[in-house]
C-alpha cells in the first residue's frame, strides 16, 4: 500500500504571496441621472418664482407680528381642543362598534359613515348656518337661547373639526384594540382580572403601538385642517394672514408667511410624534431606533476615524 502523508495540505491552496482580489463597486449611473434631473427641476422652480413680482421682504417684516402670533396661538389651541374631542369621541365610538349590542353598534356605524362621508368644510357650514332654520336652541327644559348667540365661531369650529375627527379616531382605536391577540384577554381573565382592569393593564398598552402612529398623523393633519375655519369667521393663523395681506397689498407674501408657520409647527409635532412612537416601541423592539441627535453624534464621530477602523 502507498503511504499517505497526512501532514501535507491540499494541492489547490493558494500560496501566501497570492494577490488579494480587488472588489470594484458597481456604478449606478441611473442614480446620477436622477439626481441631475431633480436638481435641474429644482433650479427651474426657483428661477420661475424669482421672475414674479413678490416682495419677499414683507415676509420677515410681518413674521412675528402680534396678529400673526395671536393666530398661531389660536391655531394650536383649536388643534388641541379638537383632538381632545376627537380622541375621546373616537374611544367611545370604538367601544360601541365592538359591542355585541346591535343598537349601539349600529349607531356608531352610522355616525362614522356620515362624518367620514361628508367633507369637513360642508360640516362647518352646516353647523354655522343651522341658525337659518333653528331660531333658538332648547337643549334642556331650563335652558333656551337663540341659535345666533349659542353657536359662536369657536363652537362651530370645535364641533365641525372635533366631531369629524372622532369618526376617524374611532376606526384607529378599533384597529388598535383588534390588533391585540384574544389570548391576552383570556389569560388576564384567567388570572382573575376584571374587564376594565384588563383593558387598562393589558389591552390598551399593547394597542397603543398601533394607535399612536396614525394618531400623530391625525394631529398634524388637524393642525393644517384648522385653516378651513376661516370660512366660518373664526380668526386663526390663516385668517389673520389673509386680513394682513388684504390691508398691506401683499396677499401672496402673507400666504407664504402662513405656510412657513404651518411648516414650523408641523415639524415640531413630527419630532414629538417620533419620540412618542419610540416610547411605545420599547416592548416590541430589542433595540430602540436611534434618536436624531444620536444619529448626528454618530456621524460626527465617524468622520474622525480612519477607514480601516483603527484609531
Amino acid at each position: 500500500m502507498t503511504d499517505i502523508d497526512k501532514t501535507a495540505g491540499p494541492t489547490d491552496t493558494p500560496s501566501a504571496g497570492a494577490e488579494a482580489v480587488k472588489a470594484i463597486p458597481v456604478r449606478h449611473y441611473g442614480r446620477y441621472i436622477t439626481a441631475v434631473i431633480a436638481i435641474a427641476i429644482l433650479v427651474a422652480i426657483i428661477y420661475a418664482f424669482g421672475q414674479g413680482r413678490i416682495n419677499w421682504h414683507a415676509v420677515p417684516d410681518y413674521f412675528f407680528d402680534d396678529r400673526i402670533m395671536t393666530g398661531v396661538g389660536k391655531t394650536l389651541l383649536l388643534t388641541v381642543l379638537s383632538m381632545v374631542i376627537g380622541i375621546v369621541g373616537g374611544i367611545v365610538l370604538a367601544v360601541m362598534r365592538l359591542s355585541k349590542n346591535p343598537v349601539t353598534s349600529s349607531i356608531a356605524w352610522f355616525y362614522i359613515w356620515f362624518f367620514r362621508g361628508t367633507p369637513v368644510l360642508v360640516q362647518l357650514f352646516l353647523w354655522f348656518n343651522l341658525g337659518l332654520v333653528f331660531e333658538y336652541i332648547n337643549l334642556m327644559p331650563f335652558y333656551k337661547d337663540y341659535w345666533s348667540n349659542f353657536m359662536t365661531p369657536l363652537l362651530t369650529a370645535l364641533l365641525g373639526l372635533g366631531l369629524n375627527e372622532a369618526a376617524y379616531m374611532a376606526e384607529i382605536c378599533r384597529a388598535g384594540l383588534l390588533a391585540v391577540d384574544e389570548g391576552q384577554t383570556e389569560a388576564a381573565h384567567a388570572l382573575g382580572m376584571s374587564h376594565g382592569r384588563t383593558l387598562r393593564r393589558v389591552i390598551i398598552p399593547q394597542a397603543m403601538r398601533v394607535i399612536v402612529p396614525p394618531t400623530g398623523n391625525e394631529v398634524i393633519n388637524m393642525l393644517k385642517t384648522t385653516s378651513l375655519v376661516a370660512a366660518v369667521q373664526y380668526p386663526e393663523l390663516f385668517r389673520y394672514a389673509q386680513d394682513i395681506g388684504q390691508n398691506s397689498g401683499a396677499p401672496v407674501e402673507m400666504y407664504f408667511l402662513a405656510a412657513a408657520w404651518y411648516l414650523i409647527m408641523t415639524s415640531v409635532l413630527s419630532v414629538g410624534q417620533y419620540y412618542v412612537e419610540r416610547y411605545y416601541a420599547r416592548g416590541s423592539s430589542r433595540q430602540l431606533p436611534p434618536t436624531p441627535w444620536q444619529k448626528v453624534r454618530t456621524n460626527m464621530l465617524s468622520l474622525g476615524r480612519p477607514k480601516g477602523g483603527m484609531a
